[in-house]
């Protein structure tokens, strides 16, 4: 038996929205925020659903009550493996102005946290296989559906996943409004602290007021940011620089001894962590130089994540646009400027892109959504998927 260009008709979609509204009743919010807890319910949701399909499934211990799950559908060809991945946890509820965890379906979208980022692709994945295997359909290669924990803190679930993982390819769930995504830019994230001396505010002259000299820190940084614009990546755009925290001073009669902030840096495919952590410090030691009392310490990055660039003529490119074509959406590779699991997957050589319904405008929202006939469009295109490639 294989799918048919009208497999949509072959599927009672009811099940379909089913499973991701019980997705998001679940709180995975990651422990990481305000209002998180362990993963462990979520984990145990999708473990019980292959159960009921009959699939193979098993724990990857991450952190306790925090475990990745795998389930398996065998191929035909047990020496070669398709990966299919999506994280169970999301970000905070504080801030939404909708019930983050009752889930409401209206004007074709369906409402809830996590609803578009990104238990839509996960519920999509898990159907898919299950379609697949209730159908008789044994695909050309292994498959591994991975549900892990952590994308949205430290990506401690796909770098567990990834120990001694082996795959021909990987699709990464993720809001991608049914586009191919074959690049995304990395990031690293760190802090800086200028050092003053205190004095008392009605002597200023005696001591170094660590707040003006991070102004001056945070202008030549906008200054950084502006020279990132001249070079761009033709899928990314250019490199961006941003301060997002700053902390300073003690109280209003008190010359601050201490301000500091906190950044983050895109990096575009080529670029590495390094080489923008020495550009970090040579910008200091050139404060230092011009700047009397100028005193500053970098410290090392409290996150990092690769730039991801998959060749446009690899085989689940070039194998994905061919099912795009086939159900009349747009194949033209594109590259989003958020971060993911897939650069991970990479990083182990396993060649990955990002596909998915939903928009990334409405990730992390007060009023997050997924549009469902996206849903719909993402069950189908991985059903093609999994059966076919090989």
């Amino acid at each position: 038996m294989a799918l048919g260009v009208t497999l949509v008709d072959a599927m009672n979609e009811t099940p379909l929205f089913d499973t991701l509204a019980d997705l998001v009743r679940i709180n995975s919010v990651n422990p990481a925020f305000a209002g998180g807890k362990p993963e462990a319910d979520i984990v145990r949701y999708v473990r019980e659903f292959f159960r009921q399909c009959g699939l193979e499934t098993w724990e990857q211990a991450v952190l306790p009550d925090r475990p990745n799950l795998i389930a398996c559908l065998p191929g035909h060809d047990q020496s070669r493996r398709l990966l299919l991945e999506a994280h169970v946890d999301t970000v905070t509820v504080q801030g939404m102005t909708i019930s983050p965890f009752e889930p409401t379906v209206a004007h074709g979208r369906l409402y809830g946290r996590g609803a578009c980022d990104t238990k839509a692709g996960l519920a999509a994945m898990m159907h898919a296989v299950a379609f697949l295997k209730r159908s008789g359909i044994t695909p050309r290669c292994e498959v591994w559906l991975a549900a892990v924990v952590d994308e949205e803190s430290t990506f401690l679930g796909v770098n567990k996943l990834c120990e001694r993982l082996e795959a021909e390819a990987a699709i990464v769930a993720e809001p991608t409004e049914l586009r191919l995504v074959i690049a995304s830019k990395g990031t690293v994230r760190w802090r800086i602290r200028v050092l003053g001396r205190s004095a008392h505010s009605a002597k200023p002259h005696l001591g170094i007021n660590a707040i003006t000299h991070m102004a001056r820190l945070v202008l030549a940084l906008e200054d950084e940011n502006q020279r990132l614009t001249q070079k761009t990546h033709p899928l990314l755009g250019p490199a961006t620089l941003s301060v997002g925290v700053i902390r300073g001073g003690v109280q209003i009669n008190v010359v601050p001894n201490e301000c500091s902030i906190d950044l983050d840096r895109r990096l575009l495919p080529g670029e590495s962590v390094s080489e923008i952590l020495d550009a970090g410090q040579q910008l200091l030691a050139s404060l230092k130089e011009r700047i009397p009392g100028f005193d500053a310490v970098m410290e090392p990055p409290m996150f990092t994540a690769a730039p991801l660039e998959t060749p446009a003529d690899s085989a689940p490119v070039r194998f994905a646009r061919h099912i795009l074509d086939e159900l009349g959406l747009d194949s033209t590779p594109v590259g989003v400027p958020f971060c993911s699991d897939a650069s991970k997957l990479a990083q182990f050589g396993i060649p990955s892109i990002l596909f998915g319904p939903g928009s990334i405008d409405q990730a992390h929202a007060a009023v997050e959504f997924v549009e469902c006939a996206q849903v719909v469009k993402a069950f189908e295109f991985y059903c093609k998927f999994i059966e076919h490639f090989a």
